[in-house]
């Protein structure tokens, strides 16, 4: 059995080492908008997504700098940043490649362009981005309430 478990750790190893992270191009914006679709309601499957549109990415990422990770040409994700007050607004990944590092290659890049303490708001009944997050070094600083339900306000110290 243990030898079953080693290809996945090559495999974890093989991808992560190769993502580029680069800034986003406006002929990422069709992919992006589908990804941004998808991943949310695969991440999100107790809301109601039936009004949400492929032009949601546009008002979700206006005026923020937008990280695009990617390899050998294909888009696996993406981070955008309200750059002014540190604020990952979203960090999402193709649903076919979470769990391969492609968030973790993401996240360090976003938190090495803070100037100061990052925050984020998660969903509190997004479990598995809230032990994410943590696993990074972010902390629950308060709750608050959202139209998609209640949220932690999570910040990261830059150390």
């Amino acid at each position: 059995m243990a030898k079953s478990t080693k290809p996945t750790m090559e495999i974890f190893s093989i991808i992560a080492d190769s993502i580029v992270i680069r800034s986003w191009q406006e002929s990422d914006r069709p992919f992006l908008r589908t990804l941004y679709l998808h991943a949310r309601r695969e991440a999100w499957p107790w809301l109601d997504s039936s009004a949400w549109q492929l032009e949601d990415f546009d008002a979700a990422t206006l005026d923020e700098e937008i990280w695009v990770a990617e390899q050998d040409g294909h888009r696996l994700g993406f981070a955008s940043v309200w750059t002014n007050d540190n604020f990952l607004h979203n960090l999402f990944v193709d649903p076919q490649y979470q769990s391969l590092g492609v968030g973790h290659v993401l996240l360090e890049h976003v938190q090495k362009t803070f100037t100061s303490t990052g925050s984020l708001k998660c969903l509190v009944k997004n479990a598995r981005a809230t032990a994410f997050y943590q696993r990074h070094g972010w902390h629950i600083e308060a709750t608050g309430n959202s139209p998609e339900g209640e949220y932690y306000l999570m910040h990261y110290r830059l150390g």
